[in-house]
């Protein structure tokens, strides 16, 4: 009888354990403190700021320079200036294995931009994330002047690139067309041209660190151009070709012997792509 009031007792003691316990550890838990936060404020701690911008997008490389006023508790008014090259969505490079030389097949003409863009920033989540992250929301526009010159040396203006492959009928001879001339990178400048257009950016951005001394910012948005009257970035023309039984890329010519052309590429007005940008710079 006994024994089996003991193994009762021990029963009921492990059944009630947890409980025991959880009321226990209620008991003795603290109560969960609410620490306030108290984000800073942009405005009292730099009035300006000036940075070096890198920035990567669809159409290469870009550098520039940016200046920033602080206007309100959490907003700054931007200024900017920078150069970028201009590309046409359907590039590609191809680089020769033994000479490293670049060729970008059915490319007309280089071009560069340089926009010079206002905007402004906006801090936002200033409450709930840390001093050493700061992020904002921006935008800028403005007016873009863009300068372009040949790829090629086209001395007969055909507007197209032979590229040695074209064959062309003289009497009864089939002959090969010379290849083209491409030109380097700093030649043809005397025949470039210049056009003027507009330039934005929308994007969020971060300023890293808490030493409002030094900037140091990165930013990924989408940036993009309009020219009105359109930028010739590919070749306009191109030959008309036939092919014969062997395959061989024949053009043809008209009644004086002169390469019949059709139209090939378009001018292209509207140029955008994603992009990074980074800054590097100081606070005052």
């Amino acid at each position: 009888m006994i024994r089996l009031a003991f193994t009762l007792y021990a029963l009921i003691l492990f059944i009630l354990m947890p409980v025991w316990q959880n009321a226990f550890a209620q008991v003795v838990e603290p109560d969960v403190l609410i620490t306030p936060r108290n984000a800073s404020v942009i405005q009292d701690e730099y009035g300006t700021a000036f940075g070096f911008n890198i920035l990567m997008n669809n159409f290469g490389f870009g550098a520039g320079s940016e200046f920033r006023a602080v206007v309100a508790r959490q907003t700054e008014l931007t200024a900017s200036l920078r150069i970028t090259a201009l590309r046409d969505a359907s590039e590609q490079t191809f680089t020769d294995f033994f000479f490293g030389q670049q060729i970008v097949p059915n490319k007309y003409q280089r071009a560069f931009a340089f926009p010079l863009m206002l905007g402004i920033r906006q801090r936002i989540f200033a409450n709930a994330i840390q001093e050493d992250y700061r992020f904002f929301l921006s935008a800028s526009i403005g007016p873009a002047a863009s300068f372009s010159y040949p790829y090629f040396d086209d001395a007969d203006n055909f507007g197209y690139r032979f590229t040695g492959n074209e064959l062309i009928i003289v009497g009864d001879e089939l002959f090969r067309l010379q290849p083209t001339q491409v030109n380097d990178m700093f030649t043809g400048f005397s025949s470039g041209e210049w056009q003027l257009g507009g330039a934005g950016e929308f994007k969020i951005g971060l300023d890293i660190g808490s030493n409002f001394a030094r900037l140091s910012s990165i930013e990924f948005g989408y940036f993009f151009y309009y020219f009105p009257d359109g930028i010739q970035l590919m070749m306009p023309n191109q030959p008309v070709f036939r092919t014969d039984l062997n395959r061989n890329n024949i053009v043809q010519t008209d009644q004086n012997g002169e390469i019949l052309f059709e139209s090939f590429f378009e001018p292209q007005s509207f140029f955008g792509s994603p992009q990074i940008t980074f800054t590097f710079g100081w606070f005052w």
